[in-house]
């Protein structure tokens, strides 16, 4: 980005920033409050408790992060805008002092995110623009729980918190995948404990299982894709090509989709419009997760000993990191 616009964004989310952190209030005085609607104020009273645990149990950051709560009036936080070229699924990359380079632009409003995705489009980019629920500032403030979460299950609200405190304990600029992966594997990991000590069983290996397999059928469709790109054959060749191979996508998922007993939770994404942005946030969440959890099962089961030898692979240099993970990958052990 030029630097007048990139000043403007900065600004932008400067002002996004503040307007957050001003809505702030503590969760116990929400909850001890009896104007206040009774099942908010339980729903949030739960999510106490699993700060609690995420401190006292998995060993995350004890700070004031996730204890207070902001009512947006709006169903997203943030709209993330993603962009790669038309004949490529390598992202636009954007980079930034702290956080190093992403693969999106995050704006506080939707408006702006259009504007931005028209611009990155008439420059020959295929686009896409996602709400995002939750937000993160790696610890730089204290983040509270938003009312766009609350539409959660309770398990994916108290993963979120498991999973955004893990960025605030282990965070590599550059390396995308190292970061949610790792935090993926803790928010997984801390769930399922998180319910153990209630005395609940773990979540539902069905849902975790379909989820698996569309990601699967998306990161597919990717390599296809990609393969299709670095092709000799000719441009308009290549986009007739992305238009068949999404296409055959699509009734690849509508028969996976059958022996999923219902669940219909990726209708609307398969069924919209589909182009190379649209895949870039997939495999960015889970490509390690298997290696973190060899890693953990190393590691005795015992988080401060893994938390250890994650940093110690954060030390590295990404290819030397990236090696090791790789050494890690196979059969995935239980844990626990």
């Amino acid at each position: 980005m030029s630097g007048c616009s990139t000043l403007g964004y900065y600004a932008h989310v400067a002002n996004g920033q503040a307007k957050l952190l001003s809505h702030r209030e503590p969760i116990a005085r929400v909850v001890a409050d009896e104007n206040v609607d009774a099942k908010l104020r339980e729903r949030l009273a739960r999510t106490e408790d699993a700060r609690r645990f995420a401190s006292d149990t998995l060993g995350l950051p004890r700070n004031a992060s996730y204890t207070s709560y902001v009512d947006l009036g709006r169903p997203y936080v943030t709209w993330n805008v993603f962009a790669t070229p038309a004949l490529s699924v390598d992202p636009v990359t954007h980079c930034f002092p702290f956080a190093g380079c992403v693969a999106y632009l995050g704006f506080f409003d939707k408006a702006k995110a259009e504007k931005e995705a028209a611009r990155l489009g008439a420059e020959g980019n295929d686009t896409a623009i996602e709400g995002a629920a939750a937000y993160s500032t790696l610890g730089w403030f204290s983040d509270p729980i938003l009312s766009s979460m609350l539409r959660w299950s309770d398990d994916e609200l108290d993963g979120v918190i498991f999973h955004e405190l893990s960025h605030q304990l282990v965070y590599v600029k550059d390396d995308t995948a190292f970061n949610e992966s790792f935090a993926s594997f803790v928010q997984e990991e801390g769930v399922r404990q998180w319910r153990a000590s209630r005395g609940l069983p773990p979540p539902d290996p069905a849902e975790a299982a379909h989820d698996a397999a569309f990601t699967a059928l998306v990161l597919d469709l990717r390599d296809r894709l990609r393969a299709l790109y670095a092709s000799g054959e000719t441009d308009a060749e290549k986009h007739a090509g992305k238009d068949r191979e999404i296409a055959a996508f699509r009734e690849r998922y509508r028969v996976a989709r059958e022996a999923w007993q219902g669940d219909h939770r990726y209708d609307r994404w398969a069924d919209g419009p589909l182009n190379n942005a649209k895949l870039v946030p997939f495999g960015l969440y889970d490509r390690w997760v298997p290696a973190f959890a060899r890693l953990f099962a190393q590691a005795g089961n015992e988080w401060s000993a893994f938390y250890t030898a994650v940093r110690e692979l954060a030390r590295l240099k990404k290819d030397e990191r990236d090696g090791r993970l790789n050494a890690l990958l196979g059969t995935r052990p239980s844990v626990g």
